[in-house]
């Protein structure tokens, strides 16, 4: 497993950047499906989101892009990601440039289908992400 794939929860493993060498990593431990939470174009040495899409593709792995810009996370991005993860045959990595925003999204669906935010919190920060400035998001995302 690669030193940059944080484990979150069982089957879902969150990174900083991927390249197609690490696609092909992750697929040898098992990933069947890829999310690109970043952007084009956001840094100019970052891979392109189709060099990493026809590395998953090469080794059998789905990918999906739904692409984050800060931490404003729209409703349709956060459909997006619930579809893709409900689709996914197997274990989910998902990436952007340090990981964080690959870890919002999936507080977000978790406090929407009625998680706790106290351990949707506890979770990332198991993982090194402190997201406690989300907090009355979740909250009110759990609550709705």
């Amino acid at each position: 497993m690669s030193s940059k794939f944080r484990l979150l929860a069982e089957g879902y493993f969150v990174s900083p950047q991927i390249t197609a060498d690490e696609v092909r990593a992750a697929a040898a431990m098992g990933i069947k499906l890829i999310i690109n939470n970043r952007p084009e174009g956001e840094e100019p040495d970052q891979p392109p989101g189709a060099e990493i899409e026809k590395a998953a593709k090469a080794e059998g792995v789905a990918y999906a892009a739904i692409p984050i810009r800060g931490s404003d996370i729209s409703a349709a991005q956060l459909e997006a990601f619930e579809r893709a993860a409900a689709g996914a045959s197997g274990p989910v990595l998902a990436f952007c440039r340090s990981g964080t925003r690959s870890t919002m999204i999936r507080a977000f669906a978790l406090a929407r289908a009625g998680g706790d935010a106290d351990e949707i919190l506890e979770e990332a920060a198991a993982a090194g992400y402190d997201l406690s400035p989300l907090r009355p998001r979740l909250v009110a995302l759990a609550n709705r």
